[in-house]
């Protein structure tokens, strides 16, 4: 008895201290990106870095403006969510609510697996393929463009949407299907009516998960679009060459000296960056949280 209980408390104890590890490693990532990124402010204003409209890191008068990389990061991010959302909830209530037991545990392990592949592997993939594609459709001087960002980032949300808007329709419970069907719905209705808002939750915290992978990807925009750090115009610029916040910062980051007033520019929009990834992780914990209590 008294080696099973010392047992537990050593058991209970490293949990503790991995729980306890993973906090304190997120307190210095922040103390060190927050460290260096304030250094910018000695020479820049606050104002300058977040409104500014160039980013001329290497000229005489330099400039350093979040607007061109952040509207970037913006117009990428958005287009492949409409390019994802409407799909991936499509595939996950066919995979739920319409495909054979079969079929659907055939196409789970492939979803999964698209989750697993390399960034650059869908970089190699976009400026082998789609890149040529969407050159010729447009009749553009190159097809590296947003939209090709967007496109594949879309893709690679994918599978997070996919995986966690099918395991909350799967949730809903059976009742109020069988429910919907008694009164006279049809099966269409009660999926559209019925389980989807039923699931709305989940399906709001795969939405968000999926904006949060694609904005913190790097190496497949680095590869598909075009790298040009200027604000892109509306509505055409989505067919425009631009840069993002995670593209500038891998690109530039091993060539700047360190120290200097570029390399805490890279690191204040890392810190922007930061700051984003971290809210959008917040609001899609809280939307699981009321989901996980309304099922229950």
């Amino acid at each position: 008895m008294f080696n099973r209980n010392y047992k537990e408390k050593t058991i209970e104890s490293v949990l503790f201290s991995v729980s306890a590890l993973t906090v304190v490693i997120l307190f210095l990532i922040c103390l060190f990106l927050f460290r260096d990124s304030l250094l910018l402010f000695k020479d820049t204003s606050l104002m300058d870095f977040l409104t500014g409209k160039f980013w001329y890191p290497t000229s005489v008068n330099r400039q350093f403006g979040l607007l061109p990389l952040f509207f970037g990061s913006l117009i990428v991010t958005a287009g492949a969510i409409l390019f994802a959302v409407p799909l991936g909830i499509a595939s996950a209530i066919y995979i739920s609510e319409i495909a054979h037991p079969k079929v659907a545990d055939a196409l789970k392990p492939f979803i999964e697996i698209l989750a697993g592949i390399p960034s650059v592997v869908f970089g190699f993939f976009g400026l082998v393929i789609l890149v040529p594609v969407v050159q010729k459709m447009f009749n553009l001087p190159t097809g590296q463009t947003a939209l090709t960002g967007s496109i594949m980032l879309g893709i690679m949300a994918l599978p997070t949407i996919i995986s966690i808007s099918e395991d909350a329709i799967s949730s809903v419970p059976s009742t109020l299907k069988q429910g919907s069907l008694a009164l006279g719905a049809t099966r269409w209705q009660t999926m559209y009516k019925v389980i989807v808002p039923a699931a709305i939750s989940g399906i709001s915290a795969a939405v968000m998960l999926g904006i949060g992978r694609a904005i913190g990807e790097t190496m497949t925009l680095m590869m598909v679009t075009g790298n040009t750090a200027v604000i892109p115009a509306f509505p055409e610029g989505i067919l425009s060459p631009v840069r993002t916040m995670t593209a500038t910062i891998a690109l530039e980051m091993g060539e700047v000296p360190q120290g200097s007033a570029h390399f805490h520019a890279l690191f204040a929009v890392g810190t922007v960056l930061f700051i984003i990834t971290f809210l959008i992780n917040l609001i899609a914990d809280s939307i699981k949280k009321r989901y996980r209590f309304k099922v229950d």
